[in-house]
Formats: C-alpha cells, structure tokens, sequence
C-alpha cells in the first residue's frame, strides 16, 4: 500500500538531453496565459451561459472567476516552489503521492486533449466558411467527422482542416518555444483588440431592461427534466470552461527564465487582466440584446453586432475570431506536450520520448501529442464529451490547492518566492468551490469523469505502476 504514495523527489538536476531551453519572459507566460483563457470561452460559451442562468450570467462569470482565482493563487505558490514542469501532476506526484499524481495526470490528459480537439473542430467551421467565401468547397465528409444518430453511424467523414491546424501548431511548437511564444502574443493582441471593439461599438446599445428579470432560472443548479441543469450555478460549470487555461503556465517552468518571479507574474497575472475582461464583455452582451437572441448562437458576439445594424464590424469580430483562436491550441498543445514529457521522465512512458531536440524543444513527445489529438479532433463526434475538459480541470485544482495546505504543513519553513495570501481560506474555498462546480455538472458528465479514470486507474495497476522510475 505504501508504493502508491511513494513520492518523487523534486530535482532541477536533468541529464542534458532531456533539458528544456530557457527562452520564455513574464511577458511571454502572461501571454500564454491569456492566449490559453481567451478563447472559445467568451467568443462562444458566453451563449451557453446566458441560455443557463439569463443575464445573472455576470454573477456566473464572476463565481466562476473567483473559484478559479482560488486555485491560480495556489498554483502560483506550487510553481515557484517547484519549478518543473509537468503542472498539477509534477506537484501531486511530489506531494501526495504516485497513485494520486496518476489520477491527476490522466484526468489532465482528458483535459488538454478535449480542449485541442474541441477547439480545433471550432476553428474548422470558421476555416470551411472562409473557404466556401473564396470559392473553394471541401467535400462534406472532409468537413467533420463521422455522424452518430442514437449510437449508430449514419455518415463517415473526416475533420481534415482541424487536423490540419493541430498539425501546424505542432510544427511552431517544435520549430523553437520562443519563435511560437513571440507568434502567440502578437494573435493574443489581436484578440484583446477584438474584443475591446465589441465593447467600444456595443455599449451605447446597452439597454438595463434586457436584464430583467435578472435570474430566470434562479441561483442554483436545477434539472429542467431533460438532464441539462438551469441557473446560476448551473452555467458557472459549464463558463468554468472560459476561465481555465493559466494551468499551461505551470507547465512551462523549465522554460522560464526566472521562475521563481515569472511563474507568479503570468498565473496571477493573467487570472486578473481575463476577469475584468470577461466581465466588461459579459454586461456589454447581456445589456445590448435579450440573451434569448444569442443564447443558442455559436458566435453569439457577432449575432449582437448585427441585431444593432452594425454587420460589418460583426464581420470583422469573427474573422479575428477565427485568426485568434490558435493561441488557444497552441498554449494546450504546449502543456499537454510537456506533461507527456514529464510522465516519460518517470517512467510511465517510454524513456525515449522525454530526450528534446536541438533546438530545446520536446519534438518527439510534440508530435506524438499532436497526432493523439487530431485523431480526436478529425475522428470522433464531441458534441457530449467536450464538457468532460471541465470535470478533469476541477480535479487537477483540487488537488494543487491540497498541495498548498499539505506543504504549509510539512515544510512551513521551505522557500516560497510566492505566497498565497490567506491561504487556509483560499485553498479550502477553491476545493469547495470545485466539488460544487462538478456537482452542478451535467450526470453525463460526472459519469464519464469516473469511467474514464476507472480505465486509468486500470492502466496503472496493470502497466505503469511496475513501469515507474521509482519501482
């Protein structure tokens, strides 16, 4: 019973072929952070939201937003006192436990692969939309993947421009981790840029009357009968979604130049700018138009701009849109890649994928990622389990927060280049405020989350557990 808590010693000590190169500024992490968190979130499941909670989609934003600033705050103590990568795993793994490392590891996996994948098949539509603009029509069955009607499969296909972007982030992630960083901040501009226009162009329009009544469907998460669950509550599950993404930064820590500093500056950092973004972009939203109107829009932005006769800036806010939305690959597939790293470092892999490449980056470990996602993202139908990214996120904070209390406890006189504030209030609210969020998840939902760690838990005893560096 005791192997499966055997811990990992923390060393910064690497043998030089699997050392990362260390490229990346405060400046480049805060990016990455935003580039990761301002995505699909509130370009389209500001719609979802709305259609759960009504206008107190605002009061979702902002518990969503505090529970996850919660967890970035124990984050930022966890990375700069363990400065590796890997994120919420590496930490697990040296303060908990291997079994529970494992857990959080695979649930991670879930995470970082749905976002890719999901994100992609988003930009995919925007991609085959442009294309149709400029004449050039793709078959429909290269436009998606296959089509399942009640279990069964009525149409095969394949997502060839989903697969295509993945496979292009891949190659700017192994060309150089700086060259991708710098290409990164300059589209996260562009999406700032973007979403100030929105603002600029929608607030004269604001009407206080679209927001009454204010919580139609109430403050918590109530089944309508259908299994989809209404109210506020309800919605900060699924906007959760919208917030999540600062976690890659943790897992760029061998990559810093200044840890202990940058690490803090870019977590915490990126957690307040997307708040107070979110929130501007929220109220314009629900004050410009009866959420009814957009709630059930993919690009529910655009369908404001336009019921305010404002068609071509709504043009050009979705083909920013469009443009912008690779960061958010780019900074998952970068923090998926690493994690696999770290896992192939410890055994759980094989040794071979963890060596990097001449220009420091883990290319073997890159690619291998990128083609796991994009049969994902070219293959398989996500409609139902595109959610499950929220269950496996809510898992790894829970667990780095734990990690906090457990260290104040067992090392209180460790060096800390950052420390949570009230930390015996803030790491108990973000554990809390996550069990609650995946209470309020949809039964699907909380279903598959425990199958899918079944199978890891299966695939450890079976294989990785024997397989491990500390065995």
């Amino acid at each position: 019973m005791s192997a499966l808590f055997r811990r990992k010693a923390f060393s910064t000590e690497l043998p030089v072929h699997q050392q990362l190169a260390r490229t990346l500024g405060w400046p480049h992490l805060l990016a990455l952070g935003i580039g990761a968190i301002v995505g699909t979130g509130i370009f389209t499941l500001i719609g979802v939201g709305a259609g759960r909670a009504g206008p107190a989609v605002l009061v979702s934003f902002a518990v969503a937003g505090a529970i996850c600033a919660c967890a970035a705050l124990a984050y930022a103590e966890m990375a700069t006192m363990i400065p590796a990568s890997g994120s919420a795993y590496t930490y697990s793994y040296t303060v908990l436990g291997e079994v529970i490392a494992w857990v959080v590891g695979w649930s991670l996996i879930l995470e970082y692969s749905l976002v890719v994948a999901t994100v992609a098949v988003g930009w995919s539509g925007y991609a085959s939309g442009f294309l149709d603009g400029v004449g050039v029509h793709l078959p429909e069955m290269l436009r998606h993947g296959p089509t399942v009607v009640d279990g069964a499969v009525t149409a095969w296909g394949l997502n060839v421009p989903a697969v295509f972007i993945i496979f292009v982030v891949a190659g700017l992630l192994s060309a150089g981790t700086k060259e991708s960083a710098t290409i990164n901040t300059a589209l996260v501009v562009l999406k700032l840029v973007t979403l100030a226009l929105f603002v600029a162009v929608a607030l004269p329009h604001v009407d206080t009357a679209n927001m009454h009544p204010f919580a139609p469907f109430g403050y918590g998460a109530a089944n309508d009968g259908t299994g989809v669950k209404h109210g506020v509550m309800a919605a900060s599950a699924i906007i959760f979604f919208a917030f999540y993404g600062f976690d890659a930064i943790s897992t760029a820590a061998e990559e810093a130049k200044n840890p202990k500093r940058d690490l803090a500056i870019g977590i915490v950092g990126s957690m307040i700018a997307c708040t107070i973004i979110y929130m501007g972009v929220a109220f314009v939203a629900v004050g410009a138009m009866t959420f009814s109107g957009f709630a059930k829009s993919p690009e529910p932005l655009a369908v404001i701009l336009r019921s305010i006769g404002q068609d071509n800036v709504a043009t050009v806010v979705a083909a920013a849109a469009a443009i912008a939305l690779p960061t958010v690959l780019l900074a998952f597939l970068y923090g998926q890649s690493r994690i696999f790293l770290v896992m192939a470092r410890d055994g759980f892999l094989p040794m071979k994928l963890a060596e990097v490449s001449k220009r420091g980056t883990p290319a073997k470990i890159t690619w291998l990622t990128a083609i796991f996602v994009a049969v994902i993202a070219g293959l398989s139908p996500l409609d139902l389990i595109a959610s499950l990214a929220n269950a496996g996120t809510l898992c790894a904070f829970i667990a780095v927060a734990a990690c906090v209390l457990v260290m104040r406890r067992r090392a209180p006189d460790m060096e800390r280049s950052f420390r949570t504030p009230l930390a015996w209030f803030v790491c108990p609210a973000a554990i809390l405020g996550c069990l609650y969020l995946f209470t309020s998840l949809q039964p699907i939902t909380q279903i598959s989350f425990f199958v899918w760690n079944g199978i890891g838990l299966l695939i450890y005893f079976l294989y990785a557990r024997r397989k491990a560096v500390l065995a």
